[in-house]
């Protein structure tokens, strides 16, 4: 019976061995986190570790190794020049204050506790505008040598210069400087974790959403400090490139619709002025999405963007086809006005220049002159006579004034009827501007092609 009991006990003592090498909690250890924390004597009330950089001997800086991933570009906003990333940062260093040995706690040797509890370095972004709209995580990490960890998302509204240019083909890059913003580099000394190539790789992979963006790199440039008084920084250069497709559709696209349709209406009659409302209802078209583009670019640009050098050529190419459109129909116009009222007017003025002179069959000839469409000068003869017949009573003398007079009429009727036949021949100012038009469209589509041929020129060499 004694035997029995005795292997009953050593069992129950092999099992318990057991339970206590394996990952089971064992009661006679220390094994939770909390006994952790309170090895290292840390509490809320303890303000040993929180209130001051860690080091035993001030002499001795801090490492701070830094490491950024760009999980989403949110929004670039071109007119107030704004780069809204939203990114994920390590911060890791060393407290020499905090160590302990895994093997008296279970082999525990990582232990997070709220961040409120140690000291952490004050990093800042230079180009950050508005406070971070994402909450900071409320914890840090800590392991068995004594190295800090902290992570957090941030959701960054930073100042970015843009260079629009070449806008919407650009390509933009954007910083984002890290440093610390009362520690010199005595006390702090900025490193980065990785390099440029395994920033862009580990910003590619963990990328969420580009808004119209595409991401290409990321460059990382550690900016150490010889001065020991100033600040360590280091620079994170993001480079997007914008998707220009749906500018393409929703802007050039249109304006190019809108001079081919330009082109078109020299096809339609200048005689009517529906050729010309058209033009002028064109002309507002590419108005408005000129006004549209006004809200999209900045202007503050050091140079005139080529999307708005674009517009405006095409804007004062359409302006100088619109104008010519209004020398045609004034050529047009100037040729069917009706003939000879210069002329008629002219004689009115000779004849009433001599109506106190001459009796009423006088008044009436030179009328009949006036309106003399083809008539002799036989033919006004016997219309003289026949008036001459009907006043018998009237003076001979005044009879060969008015015979003198009518021959000197028609010697100037005859001349100037004659220079007129040759100098304006019925659809001479209309033949003129059919030629004017032929001329000017052939120099339209020359300059139109090369101004376009230099647009695409400059867009592709940049």
């Amino acid at each position: 019976m004694l035997f029995f009991g005795s292997l009953l006990l050593l069992v129950f003592l092999t099992v318990l061995l057991l339970m206590c090498s394996s990952d089971d909690v064992c009661p006679e250890e220390n094994c939770s986190y909390q006994d952790v924390l309170n090895y290292l004597n840390m509490s809320r009330n303890n303000e040993r570790f929180s209130m001051s950089r860690p080091v035993k001997d001030y002499r001795h800086t801090t490492p701070v190794y830094l490491e950024v991933v760009l999980y989403a570009i949110l929004d670039v906003v071109e007119k107030e020049q704004k780069f809204i990333p939203y990114v994920w940062t390590v911060v890791r260093w060393h407290n020499e204050y905090i160590s302990w040995d895994p093997n008296q706690f279970c082999g525990i040797d990582n232990v997070s506790m709220p961040a409120e509890l140690l000291w952490k370095p004050d990093l800042t972004i230079v180009e950050m505008t508005e406070k971070d709209k994402a909450r900071p995580s409320p914890y840090l990490t800590i392991n068995a040598k004594g190295d800090v960890e902290v992570q957090n998302v941030q959701v960054l509204v930073s100042t970015c210069r843009m260079q629009i240019y070449m806008f919407p083909f650009d390509t933009q890059s954007c910083n984002l400087t890290f440093q610390s913003v009362i520690h010199a580099a005595k006390d702090i000394r900025l490193r980065a974790s990785d390099n440029s190539s395994e920033a862009t790789e580990e910003s590619r992979e963990a990328m969420r959403t580009q808004y119209e963006w595409l991401f290409i790199n990321m460059t990382v440039t550690p900016r150490n400090s010889t001065d020991l008084l100033c600040q360590d920084v280091i620079v994170y250069t993001i480079k997007m490139k914008r998707r220009s497709a749906l500018y393409i559709v929703n802007f050039i696209l249109p304006i190019l619709f809108f001079l081919g349709l330009d082109l078109a209406s020299f096809l339609m009659s200048d005689t009517s002025g529906e050729k010309l409302g058209f033009k002028v209802t064109v002309l507002l078209a590419v108005t408005v999405l000129q006004l549209i583009l006004n809200d999209i670019l900045p202007s503050s640009s050091d140079r005139i963007p080529l999307i708005a050098v674009y517009c405006i050529g095409i804007f004062a190419l359409m302006m100088l086809s619109l104008l010519e459109t209004i020398v045609l129909m004034y050529l047009i116009e100037k040729d069917s006005a009706p003939q000879g009222n210069e002329k008629s007017r002219s004689l009115r003025d000779k004849c009433n220049q001599g109506k106190d002179n001459y009796n009423n069959c006088h008044e009436a000839l030179c009328y009949q002159i006036l309106f003399w469409s083809g008539e002799t000068p036989s033919e006004l003869l016997s219309m003289a006579n026949e008036c001459q017949s009907r006043k018998l009573v009237e003076d001979e003398r005044v009879l060969d004034t008015v015979s003198d007079e009518l021959r000197e009429m028609e010697k100037t009727l005859s001349l100037i009827l004659s220079s007129r036949r040759d100098e304006c021949k019925p659809g001479y100012w209309s033949a003129a501007a059919k030629r004017v038009n032929k001329v000017f469209f052939i120099f339209y589509v020359i300059v139109i092609t090369v101004f376009l041929f230099w647009l695409f020129l400059m867009w592709k060499s940049e």
